[in-house]
């Protein structure tokens, strides 16, 4: 049964289909996929084209909006969109502690995982199309991850769309997991030197927090072990628009004085959590390096094993001297699964992943150089997230996809820039700019 209700200027109507969890065993187990379909309260009688939108990750269901916010303003001038909750998240059916020990051991659940990449996704969105739009193709709009599943979609499927816009979201076709990173490093440096430009006064601040962890034992209220590696990994936020800003405040009262000494406020404790928890999207951890996984060759736990080829993100040598502390960025590393109370369950499934060597090609590049659908990418300039060299030669091996190389965004961009990016990427793909 599906329900239909109003917010400001949209009218949503929630949405289910159930799907193979394995599309090549279609008589096979199933699963429950959630999405929300948004028209603007004006349109809704009109017959409107579809745009389905692929939320960035992996691990986090469609963005919750509330009205018209960001771009689906922009998208909901001439589409109907679909929202999806990819498999695994939001209000589909869920993999997490919770849920995964229904599927036996650590071996049966991440022989269940394996089938939460982008290859499965695409195959959920022809799947459910048919029923959306009546058989006709439809636009899709790729953020981060988002843009790789689009990517996936042009590869296998590309009689589904109509069109496509992707924003920070091009992958390398054939990087292994360690170029991903060994290319990410620097990049991520670069992006602590911007933050300590910007606040020098963060530099002694940085270091003092990460002394006091070196020190002591820190719990959050939730049972996450705040170590000196998992405050390092507050960097993620620096890819996004406001998030050196966002480090900043986070930093400057970190501190109060107690009877035993200076600690942790229960603010900053408090903070930290909701920046650092997995609970809520525990797939980004699980499934995070298993995206670049094609082919035998495993990802090892890739970030981990090329973070070594990088000692100045060592907290402890790099405070044996007055050197600022580098944050780090979008990695998953095996203490991960040992910090978080919503991950330790599952420390034993990711190393099963880790040492998986049956990874199915997500990308086709033989199709992709005679590719007919239009396409059109945002590449943020020095992406924290998405390497900038390894998108521009994917796009040069997608047959005419046009780009936008930018530096006036971040990864968000697309969120940030309201209605500006997306109107950008559609002109693009109609040839009006």
């Amino acid at each position: 049964m599906t329900a239909s209700y109003r917010q400001p200027g949209v009218v949503l109507t929630d949405r289910r289909f159930t799907v193979p969890l394995d599309h090549d065993d279609p008589a096979g187990e199933r699963i429950e996929l959630y999405a929300r379909e948004v028209v603007a309260s004006d349109k809704t009688d009109k017959d409107l084209p579809w745009l389905v939108y692929l939320q960035g990750g992996p691990g986090f269901g469609a963005n919750r909006f509330v009205g018209k916010p960001a771009w689906l303003g922009r998208a909901l001038k001439e589409f109907r969109v679909l929202l999806l909750d990819q498999r695994g998240t939001g209000a589909s059916t869920p993999a997490n502690r919770q849920t995964l020990p229904l599927r036996g051991g650590p071996r049966e659940q991440a022989d269940y995982l394996a089938h939460f990449r982008a290859d499965s996704i695409v195959r959920d969105c022809e799947a459910i199309r048919p029923e959306v739009t009546g058989g006709a193709p439809w636009t899709v709009l790729g953020q981060s991850f988002g843009g790789f599943c689009t990517v996936t979609y042009l590869s296998t499927a590309p009689e589904g769309l109509s069109a496509a816009a992707i924003t920070g979201g091009l992958p390398s076709l054939d990087a292994h997991a360690d170029d991903v990173y060994r290319a990410a490093y620097p990049r991520i440096e670069r992006k602590v030197a911007a933050h300590y430009r910007r606040y020098p006064q963060d530099v002694e601040r940085a270091r003092r927090i990460a002394e006091h962890l070196l020190a002591h034992e820190v719990v959050l209220p939730n049972g996450f072990r705040l170590t000196a590696e998992a405050f390092q990994s507050l960097g993620i936020v620096l890819g996004k628009s406001d998030g050196s800003h966002r480090l900043h405040y986070l930093l400057e009262d970190a501190f109060v004085r107690t009877p035993q000494g200076p600690a942790l406020s229960d603010a900053f404790q408090e903070e930290v959590l909701g920046l650092l928890s997995f609970a809520g999207h525990p797939l980004y951890a699980l499934v995070h390096e298993a995206c670049y996984g094609q082919g035998e060759r495993p990802t090892a736990w890739a970030a981990e094993r090329v973070r070594a080829e990088f000692p100045q993100f060592d907290a402890a040598k790099t405070l044996t001297g007055d050197g600022p502390l580098l944050f780090t960025g979008e990695s998953v590393h095996p203490w991960t699964f040992d910090t978080d109370p919503a991950l330790r369950p599952l420390r034993e499934t990711a190393e099963e992943l880790a040492a998986r060597t049956d990874w199915k090609p997500l990308y086709d590049p033989a199709r992709l150089a005679v590719n007919e659908v239009p396409v059109a990418a945002a590449v943020y300039h020095d992406d924290m997230y998405v390497d900038t060299a390894h998108s521009l030669q994917t796009a040069r091996a997608i047959r005419g996809l046009r780009t936008w190389v930018t530096d006036e965004y971040e990864h968000d961009g697309v969120r940030a820039s309201g209605p500006r990016v997306l109107d950008r990427l559609l002109a693009l793909t109609r040839d009006e700019v």
